[in-house]
């Protein structure tokens, strides 16, 4: 028995608040964490379980591999402990309900597939790491406030034994009792709650569970949510145990004839009473759900239940479901439940007519006709596994047009990049090439690709044609190639041509799950499309003037389509990046790019771009870096390859807060995705100078500037590192070189500070003078100004124009606690509160 603690006991750190209830595993409090500042669920194990020195080292070994695994939802283990001889598990505390209340009522079946979505994403993290939950149930998957769900209990599940009798719980029928396995060496025990564990576990065959054991249990939720009953359900514990391992689960039709045909197929390979005849990867199953879901809200045919938007930007209540299982939608025409990859195309093609549906299909062909091309050439019999996309070639010479080349170019990129084992060269890579007469062979080795995809665009009065074709790396030789002519207005008459290149070459080289990855986020208006490959043309020039032109593209294209998640997604990406560019003050712009994030996420909740966003206005305008991490991760295993998260992580969670070594690891896995990208490689070099590697930092420096001697961000970075060993004529030469590249206010105050150690005071004041004048007129970063007053010794004015600049939400709070240039304020009191205001470390 555990001994029941009373509000305020303290247990170590931890100060107890509220008793949240009682289980297996003893007492559950709602605790304190005096040290952190945050609450936390507090379970006290029993006396009996705490004293089994052998159990509980074993949980202990589990547990902190558990600890270990950080994905957005999964909740995570912070301690275990011991303290007066009471042991104890920190978790982290979910204010939120359990699916089990969820299921009670009559559910919303997209919303609901997408949180089990959720779910097995992050089992598959933990399979990944070699966990298994082994008690996976709807109790276990605690709903947020915010809408997100969270895997409780990983690890504990070995901890508890059970020597009585199995009881059900309380007096409710449909609660089953949960028996838990001793220890995972002991054949014959049971493991897991009787309705959702896995014949194995029914039987005690502890030795052959493993994570399909898992699978079977997430396939008893899903029927339970689809359905609204439980799979096996029997008199008692022993009935319910004996259905699991000998009957198989009611038809999912039977009770509910409107349910998805796939979401059926899903649940039946997922209760496969032979592991080997199930799901073998968790992973596979988020997959699917996913296609289920945008197939319910998304196609043609069906009356969406995502959210849609209100004229005035507001959410609009969901469809309810009328039923356990039956969507308030009709479906007609629905796409048969088993095609092929060729045959699930050309359905596609004659129920959407957009331009972007073509372009997707378009974008399908080259996969089809690329990644596995051998199959037409005999002689060839390996799979591509990387490839380049070169920048389309403009070749009307028309820049009206540039946009498109560029765009379609783009948007092959990141649908391509998709699709599993197959590396796609990003696209700072591949534009460094643009313009530029290079043989593809020289491309293929200085990017490390088997092929490379060359396109052309052709605009003659109002048609357009686009040319294809895919180089072999080794030898030089066309592999394939098609040209594709319509009018602009009418690409959706590719169609047929395209549906036949596609039915000739994905039937056997795509899966459709596959296939559907290089054809998301798509709208299907032609002019929102092409307003939103405007947006992107205009948002990588990097100019004040094109990215204000980009925001002007991007809210008229999510004014041609409300429901146009890329749309929000590129306002959110463009607002994140005003501040940088003085185009706009954070305390404005940053606002905006988390509305418009939000808005993004609402409608395709996949969109990595989106969460990466969310997580820097976290980090830079609430400091919340604890929440800005847990959205990187989650825009991480959304999109493994998206450099951008890994780049942002790095320097704005664990940069600001001097976690250098996983700084420096994100961004060199940043680097490595994007390998050409100068200001990535910039900031490996910034990472290594705020952790004091000054050398090293300057060696990085150089670097970069050898491969891009006009990136002048390199020029600026590289004189901070002079300036930090005291060089300073060395440092003043860099930002003068950086200037003439183009006026930058922030180094100019850094220029400033430079001036004034090496003497020239009078020098430094000008260029103060000149950045208070130019505040005045617009944004400027206060921290520029900061800065040159440090360097001239002037603390009082330094410290005001921080408060100025924390009051403005700069973008440069990230570096508050790592920047050389501050440190001749860190023991001023005035400072040390603001880092504490900044939630950063001293």
């Amino acid at each position: 028995m555990s001994q029941e603690l009373s509000t305020g006991t303290v247990l170590s750190h931890y100060r107890i608040v509220s008793k949240i209830g009682a289980g297996g595993m003893g007492e559950v409090y709602l605790a304190e964490d005096d040290k952190l500042a945050r609450k936390v669920a507090l379970k006290v194990l029993p006396v009996e379980v705490a004293a089994n020195t052998d159990r509980m080292r074993r949980f202990v070994q589990e547990a902190k591999a558990a600890a270990a695994l950080n994905h957005p939802n999964i909740a995570h283990i912070y301690e275990i402990g011991e303290a007066g001889g009471i042991s104890f598990i920190a978790m982290e505390f979910v204010d939120g309900t359990s699916l089990t209340n969820v299921l009670r009522d009559p559910i919303d079946l997209p919303k609901v597939l997408r949180h089990l979505q959720h779910v097995a994403e992050g089992l598959a993290k933990a399979h990944a790491a070699g966990i298994v939950h082994r008690d996976l149930k709807p109790d276990n998957l605690m709903l947020t406030r915010d809408g997100h769900v969270k895997i409780l209990d990983f690890g504990l599940a070995k901890l508890i034994a059970t020597t009585e009798a199995m009881s059900r719980e309380s007096d409710d029928s449909s609660r089953i009792a949960t028996a838990i396995l001793q220890q995972q060496s002991t054949p014959g025990t049971i493991l897991g709650t009787a309705g959702y564990m896995s014949p194995e576990q029914a039987q005690g065959k502890t030795d052959q569970i493993d994570q399909r054991s898992d699978i079977f249990s997430f396939g008893c939720i899903l029927f339970e949510a689809v359905t609204g009953r439980r799979a096996f359900e029997g008199a008692d514990t022993v009935d319910t145990l004996n259905k699991i391992i000998r009957e198989p689960a009611p038809q999912v039709s039977n009770i509910d004839p409107s349910a998805p045909p796939d979401l059926q197929r899903i649940i039946r390979r997922c209760l496969a009473k032979d592991p080997d005849e199930r799901f073998q990867s968790i992973k596979d199953v988020a997959i699917e759900l996913r296609e289920v879901r945008r197939e319910l809200t998304g196609g043609q045919e069906i009356n969406t239940t995502v959210p849609p938007l209100s004229g005035d930007g507001t959410m609009i209540r969901e469809q309810p479901f009328t039923g356990a299982g039956s969507p308030a939608m009709t479906v007609s025409g629905a796409t048969p439940t088993h095609v092929s990859s060729a045959e699930y195309v050309v359905g596609e093609i004659k129920r959407h007519k957009p331009a972007t549906t073509v372009l997707a299909v378009l974008i399908l062909a080259v996969v089809g006709l690329g990644i596995w091309y051998f199959g037409f050439r005999q002689a060839r019999t390996s799979q591509i596994g990387s490839i380049a996309v070169m920048p389309f070639e403009n070749a009307s010479g028309n820049p009206d047009i540039e946009y498109l080349s560029d765009g379609v170019t783009e948007s092959l990129i990141n649908d391509l990049s998709q699709l599993p084992n197959l590396s796609v060269k990003s696209r700072s890579s591949v534009f460094r090439y643009k313009g530029k007469d290079v043989e593809p062979q020289q491309v293929a080795a200085e990017l490390k690709v088997q092929a490379v995809l060359n396109g052309r665009v052709t605009q003659r009065g109002d048609s357009l044609t686009i040319s294809l074709d895919i180089v072999d790396a080794a030898t030089g030789d066309q592999i394939w190639g098609d040209q594709y002519t319509r009018k602009i207005a009418d690409l959706a008459a590719l169609q047929s041509d395209i549906a036949r290149e596609v039915s000739q070459r994905l039937r056997t080289r795509l899966t459709g799950a596959e296939e559907k990855l290089v054809v998301k986020n798509q709208t299907q208006n032609s002019e929102a499309y092409q307003l939103y490959l405007k947006g992107r043309f205009q948002w990588n020039r990097r100019t004040v003037d094109s990215l204000r032109q980009a925001i002007e593209f991007y809210k008229q294209s999510v004014a041609k389509d409300p429901n146009y998640a890329l749309g929000y997604a590129g306002l959110a990406e463009t607002y994140i990046l005003l501040p940088q560019y003085s185009a706009a003050s954070p305390s404005d712009s940053l606002p905006q790019a988390k509305a418009m994030a939000e808005k993004a996420v609402a409608i395709d909740d996949s969109l990595a771009e989106a969460h990466t966003v969310l997580a820097d206005y976290l980090a830079l305008f609430e400091y919340d870096r604890v929440g800005a991490e847990r959205e990187f991760r989650r825009a991480i295993d959304l999109d493994p390859n998206y450099a951008t998260a890994h780049q942002w992580m790095g320097t704005d969670v664990y940069g600001a807060t001097k976690r250098f070594d996983e700084a420096i690891r994100e961004l060199k896995r940043a680097e490595e995705l994007d390998p050409l990208s100068p200001i990535i490689s910039t900031n490996v070099g910034d990472m290594l100078l705020y952790a004091h590697r000054y050398d090293e930092a300057i060696a990085q420096y150089r670097r970069v500037l050898a491969l891009d001697p006009s990136f002048q961000f390199a020029h600026f970075e590289m004189a901070l590192g002079l300036q930090t060993k005291g060089l300073y004529p060395e440092a003043i030469a860099e930002f003068r070189k950086g200037l003439e590249l183009g006026y930058d206010s922030q180094n100019t105050g850094f220029l400033a500070y430079s001036l004034a150690r090496s003497g020239q005071k009078d020098e430094a004041m000008k260029l103060i003078e000149s950045l208070k004048k130019e505040s005045a007129e617009h944004y400027v970063q206060s921290y520029a100004i900061a800065v040159a007053y440090v360097g001239l010794g002037n603390k009082d004015e330094a410290i005001a124009w921080l408060e100025k600049d924390v009051a403005e939400h700069s973008t440069q709070n990230c570096v508050y606690a790592v920047d050389p240039a501050l440190d001749d304020l860190r023991s001023d009191p005035r400072f040390k509160d603001m880092l504490r205001r900044l939630n950063l470390p001293e």
